[in-house]
């Protein structure tokens, strides 16, 4: 399937998903963190014409990756009349919970609570509005390594771009027209003070990554291996205690 009919499925996908729904009219809501997955995954949505509100939802936020963030929602509001843009400030709902957390210091912990604060917004604002919350995850991030402490993605209602790899990613962003900046910036997850990247968290980039998921002789398998082994655990249902039927 070559990037423009890939483009039109995933617009189908959702939009089919959204109109088997119940409760119509159904609202899209996706955060959006200035970086390529969220801004490929919002344009998808823009794309099916449903009212689709998507938010910038900063914590701390490096001003470089917010200001992406802001001309990415430019960019919908001018492009898609059905888009709604809103800016959600939580600097301060979080300076609260980290102060009333200080005897549980844990930089990661931490970090994982900015994004599980971020989907919690996004909730909010989903279940006021009729709506599903759209994950931005890819296919390397959600099955291969488990790398989804993401904007907004500690839970979601679809995921339009899983069954993507990274690489699938930047393609198809670069087709559906996201801005350069975004498609040429170092993906990161945004929820650490340092600004550091994907890359430097994982060890791998997501190239390397994509080539250890496909061959197992890959000279970067066993490196992937050691990071998926410990996010095994993300990517299984809930374990369930069943009784033993009678």
């Amino acid at each position: 399937m070559n990037t423009k009919n890939k483009i039109l499925f995933i617009v189908d996908w959702i939009k089919n998903y959204a109109l088997s729904i119940n409760n119509k009219p159904v609202t899209l809501v996706i955060g959006v963190s200035g970086g390529v997955d969220s801004a490929l995954t919002s344009t998808l949505c823009a794309k099916t014409g449903l009212k689709t509100i998507a938010i910038s939802m900063p914590i701390k936020q490096n001003s470089s990756q917010h200001d992406l963030s802001l001309r990415h929602l430019d960019f919908l509001k001018k492009n898609f009349p059905n888009v709604e843009t809103k800016i959600v400030e939580l600097d301060n709902v979080f300076k609260i919970f980290q102060d009333t957390m200080e005897n549980f210091d844990s930089e990661l912990a931490f970090a994982n609570s900015r994004s599980r604060l971020r989907m919690v917004t996004l909730y909010q604002i989903a279940q006021s509005n009729n709506g599903l919350v759209v994950g931005t995850g890819n296919k390397v991030e959600d099955f291969g390594v488990g790398f989804y402490t993401k904007y907004g993605d500690g839970g979601v209602d679809i995921s339009p771009i899983a069954d993507c790899t990274k690489s699938e990613v930047w393609e198809l962003a670069k087709e559906i027209g996201v801005i350069k900046d975004i498609i040429s910036a170092a993906p990161t997850d945004g929820l650490w003070d340092d600004s550091r990247n994907d890359e430097s968290q994982l060890g791998l980039s997501y190239k390397q990554l994509e080539e250890a998921m496909e061959n197992k002789t890959s000279k970067y398998y066993k490196k992937y291996e050691e990071i998926r082994k410990p996010n095994l655990h993300k990517m299984k249902p809930i374990p369930v205690c069943e009784f033993p039927k009678e």
